[in-house]
């Protein structure tokens, strides 16, 4: 007798569903799924627990031409948060350099092409593996889920990658699994630092956590981390953030993480892309993917993004890869 294909949709079967890729990426295609019912539904709590449990498993989760306001977006990341476990500590992200302190409130971050938060780390004439991060890795308590929702597209380009730090990790050797478990990282955002001198806009502080205040945008984070919705291993180092292996020389490092960094771009099978239609909303996992814009437009590309604190990130020892418990 063949094992029916492992699904964690849950109360989520009653919809729609698509995977995008073998290991990373769902998609509800129809617009009739709409994430404002989830947050009215007589099951509500359901729904939106088993919808952090899929994010967590698949990496990222796409919706087509959602309705959702704002303010319904912010409630569904904080309970989508509450509901799968965070410390209670942990909120709603302020990012360092947010413009948004007026109308859309300090804890969403406007994604715009424009300036700001899209292109700050930016620079030109660089390789385009050079924009793969997680969010917020600088911080101490870094993000469990972001939720982005584009409203305005150029004609052309700007699409976004997200690869999956599962199937990063179970692509490594045994022997080079077993040397990364327990290494520590620097993460660090001084860019930040510097594009707010340069355009007067101040750091944000506090940051969504007690433990994320302060100008000082570096912590220090396990190099393999233990996912505690599924219990998954994965990779845990980004190209934007992740700056200096703890307990290696400066050398070791450099050359340990190059090749990390090379392993998360250049694998386009770990890899799911979306190219947005107007008001389409992604979700994400930030503790077990990693995620990069195609900075190929010129004309305006704007979305609110809400991203959500998880917790002090951990590597679990007697915790698995995913690999090993699904057998993909």
């Amino acid at each position: 007798m063949v094992a029916a294909p492992f699904s964690c949709l849950g109360s989520l079967s009653a919809y729609e569903c698509v995977d995008e890729t073998t290991h990373i990426g769902s998609r509800f295609p129809s617009k009739t799924t709409q994430l404002s019912d989830f947050l009215t539904a007589s099951n509500s709590d359901e729904l939106i627990t088993d919808l952090a449990t899929l994010v967590s498993h698949r990496g990222v989760v796409f919706f087509t031409g959602q309705d959702i306001t704002l303010e319904q977006q912010k409630e569904l990341a904080n309970r989508m948060g509450k509901l799968s476990g965070r410390p209670a500590t942990s909120k709603l992200h302020r990012h360092p350099i947010s413009e948004s302190t007026g109308e859309l409130g300090a804890d969403v971050s406007v994604i715009s092409s424009m300036g700001g938060i899209a292109r700050a780390g930016v620079v030109q004439g660089t390789r385009a593996s050079n924009g793969w991060h997680s969010d917020i890795t600088f911080e101490r308590v870094p993000s469990d889920y972001a939720l982005l929702k584009m409203h305005t597209l150029p004609k052309v380009g700007g699409d976004t990658l997200w690869a999956s730090g599962y199937e990063a990790y179970d692509r490594l050797s045994p022997a080079f699994k077993k040397f990364l478990e327990g290494l520590t990282a620097i993460h660090n955002a001084d860019f930040f630092l510097d594009y707010s001198r340069r355009t007067g806009i101040p750091i944000q502080d506090p940051r969504g956590s007690p433990e994320n205040t302060g100008s000082d945008l570096t912590a220090v984070h396990p190099v393999i981390r233990t996912n505690p919705v599924t219990g998954f291993k994965s990779l845990f180092v980004n190209k934007t953030f992740t700056k200096r292996i703890v307990e290696l020389s400066p050398d070791e490092s450099d050359q340990i993480l190059d090749y990390l960094f090379r392993h998360i771009s250049e694998n386009h099978d770990l890899q799911a892309r979306l190219r947005w239609n107007t008001n389409d909303l992604a979700i994400w996992d930030n503790r077990s993917t990693f995620h990069t814009a195609t900075n190929d437009y010129t004309d305006d590309r704007q979305g609110n993004r809400v991203v959500s604190l998880g917790e002090r990130p951990y590597f679990d020892p007697n915790s698995r890869s995913r690999r090993d418990v699904l057998g993909m």
